[in-house]
């Protein structure tokens, strides 16, 4: 995964915008960096316990996720691995959530971005409290 990744120009795009952003200074909201190829969304969200955590996977866009304030864990599994899909899947809001339980987890550390391909089934927001965290959204090339 980590070959086709960095064979994605978009992705490269967002890993030196990632090295050169003070993230901490971006207001809440989206911020387009290459249109709808590539964009950030600064947001303060609620955290959740691992049982109310939701598996999520999407189809056109792979996620680079940087906590800023706090540690953030996240559920994983791969996506191939789970049976109990929450619905269909949303083509415009580009997400299916699964009803799986979350099994593994992975944590960082506030500055630490985590990529979740569409391979991979992630459950952000796991933790106590609110959280602002950075949710690069990177556009698919085959």
């Amino acid at each position: 995964m980590e070959e086709k990744l960095m064979h994605n120009p978009y992705y490269a795009k967002a890993v030196e915008y990632i090295r050169s952003t003070d993230l901490d200074a971006l207001e809440p909201g989206k911020h387009l960096i290459d249109g709808e190829n590539l964009f950030v969304n600064i947001v303060d969200s609620q955290m959740k316990t691992p049982q109310q955590a939701r598996l999520e996977v999407h189809d056109r866009y792979i996620d680079i996720q940087i906590p800023l304030s706090k540690a953030e864990t996240y559920g994983v599994k791969p996506r191939v691995a789970c049976t109990e899909p929450d619905g269909e899947f949303n083509m415009e809001k580009d997400i299916l959530f699964y009803r799986d339980p979350v099994e593994e987890t992975v944590t960082a550390q506030p500055g630490e971005a985590v990529t979740f391909a569409p391979e991979t089934a992630h459950a952000p927001l796991i933790g106590e409290g609110t959280i602002r965290k950075a949710i690069f959204k990177v556009l698919v090339v085959e």
